[in-house]
């Protein structure tokens, strides 16, 4: 008997109340709606085989499904506020699929629309570093951030300072007057893709765990604000994304 065909869910989040651009998750992107782009490079992965979107939002659910997401429910407006909560969507849309349709992936590819370039072999290489190492409970996705380092950074406490990486144990000094290239290399987390195991979630009540795997992309067109949209225009004519390009207009 064969093995067991994995089942590897991406789940892509897009409510309907965005306040930066309004209707942000459908905002026109060189002719496309911003979402097509996740489902488009969720249809061109190897792994994934089943793609939900979940949403408040009908136009949202429209838009989504004629471009191949699957809508089996809309998500309720309490957990599709501002301050809402990632773990929520994910627990509603788990609990949906296992009493309505009894299926419990394996694992779960989080695509956010806001980051709608991917490569799709980058994809399939998170899925498969995932699926390879035992002890990661999840998987971020992040670039290196060369920015002020935040081991710089103090929080106020009281009148006195609180640096940041106070008990990491690399330093044993005043290490915010380090010069920034004697301190560790940090990473912003970028939106790329981020991997879930549901069982770690339903045992645990967390959405990443313990041990979340780090994986490192190219940085990534975080859309925001207009000025990230045109941005994200430019790059898109890039080699790199010509498959992501093609699938669109295929699927048009």
């Amino acid at each position: 008997m064969g093995k067991r065909k994995l089942k590897i869910l991406a789940l892509i989040p897009a409510r309907g109340g965005s306040k930066g651009i309004p209707k942000k998750n459908i905002v026109d992107l060189n002719g496309f709606p911003l979402i097509a782009y996740s489902i488009a490079a969720a249809r061109l992965s190897t792994y994934i085989n089943k793609i939900i979107v979940t949403t408040d939002d009908l136009s949202i659910a429209r838009i989504s499904n004629k471009f191949g997401a699957e809508i089996p429910f809309l998500r309720p407006k309490k957990i599709s506020q501002d301050n809402s909560l990632d773990i929520e969507f994910f627990r509603h849309a788990l609990k949906w699929l296992k009493i309505h349709e009894d299926y419990i992936p394996d694992l779960v590819v989080h695509l956010r629309p806001s980051t709608p370039l991917r490569e799709v072999r980058v994809i399939d290489k998170a899925i498969l570093e995932m699926l390879k190492d035992k002890k990661a409970t999840s998987l971020r996705s992040g670039e290196s951030f060369k920015k002020e380092s935040p081991y710089k950074l103090f929080r106020k406490k009281g009148a006195y300072c609180g640096f940041y990486g106070k008990d990491d144990f690399t330093f044993n000094a005043e290490y915010y007057n380090y010069p920034r290239q004697s301190l560790p290399l940090v990473y912003r987390p970028n939106g790329y893709i981020d991997i879930i195991l549901p069982k770690v979630l339903w045992e645990t009540g967390l959405l990443h765990g313990k041990y979340i795997r780090a994986f490192i992309t190219e940085k990534a067109a975080d859309i925001d604000n207009e000025d990230d949209l045109a941005t994200a225009r430019n790059l898109s004519s890039c080699r790199r994304f010509k498959p992501l390009m093609d699938k669109l207009l295929e699927i048009k």
